[in-house]
């Protein structure tokens, strides 16, 4: 393992796993904690459509990503709020499009789309170094935003109407968060793939939960966490020859299974005693 760490591609792929664990960590509490897995993954979805404006029109597929994301959060948060109209409803048609409008663009693109399987379902190992430098810039983004607003975002996580009532702007602030989400959904996009992209978002998050009520502490965990199953994932597909970014998500998945056994077990032991 340690002789693959003389190559670039190899460290590329140790950063982006580092600088995707900082920001899906942090993101992905707020998405557990206000249980909004489901915009998650119609944020990410949606993104797919920017991906296939990319390869059709000749600018970066990543750039597109970012466009149709957040143009996906503010969709799915302003109709949510203020359209009167049924929200799983409109995550759910937000999803479809941006996936129909992805493979849309992509058949009408000339040529070959290539790459175009990393997108869909992530690959560490061949993240470029221009790209580690956008996903820095997106981190200092998010930690900056989350460390201005860090006790308003608390108050609509838990209880919007009391924020409500406090004066906050709860629905600016709400849609603040979930472009964050958004970005955060482009970083791992090249890490674990659009497909998979809200397993590693919310499992982290999801684990840290259980042994944590603290936000800031949740967020400590999950961040550790996403480094440790990027980076086991990681040199288990090198052994392996398989995919990282499906045997990341499976990696995560099974300590998110052993989490919630020992948890079981301590509740039971508890209530024996």
């Amino acid at each position: 393992m340690i002789e693959i760490l003389y190559f670039e591609f190899f460290r590329n792929a140790l950063a982006a796993g580092l600088l995707a664990s900082i920001a899906c960590g942090i993101m992905g509490t707020y998405v557990v904690v206000k249980k909004i897995s489901f915009i998650s993954g119609g944020i990410s979805h949606s993104a797919f459509g920017g991906i296939g404006l990319g390869y059709l029109l000749g600018f970066s597929p990543i750039t597109g990503a970012i466009i149709f994301s957040l143009a996906a959060a503010l969709g799915i948060g302003i109709a949510s709020k203020n359209g009167g109209e049924n929200e799983d409803t409109v995550i759910a048609t937000m999803w479809a499009t941006g996936m129909a409008l992805g493979i849309l663009f992509i058949s009408l693109a000339p040529g070959y789309a290539p790459d175009l399987m990393s997108y869909l379902f992530g690959n560490i190992l061949f993240v470029p170094a221009g790209d580690l430098t956008l996903m820095l810039i997106l981190d200092v983004a998010i930690i900056c935003i989350v460390w201005l607003f860090y006790n308003e975002f608390l108050a609509i996580s838990f209880d919007e109407e009391f924020a409500t009532i406090m004066n906050i702007p709860v629905e600016r602030l709400c849609l603040l968060l979930l472009c964050l989400i958004a970005l955060t959904v482009v970083m791992l996009i090249k890490v674990v793939g659009v497909i998979l992209v809200i397993a590693l978002l919310t499992i982290p998050a999801a684990i840290a939960q259980q042994h944590s009520e603290n936000l800031k502490k949740i967020m400590f965990i999950a961040i550790v966490l996403g480094i440790v199953f990027t980076f086991t994932g990681m040199w288990i597909s090198y052994l392996a020859d398989v995919p990282s970014g499906a045997t990341i998500i499976i990696v995560a998945a099974i300590a998110y299974l052993i989490s919630m056994g020992l948890q079981k077990f301590r509740k039971t032991t508890v209530s024996l005693q």
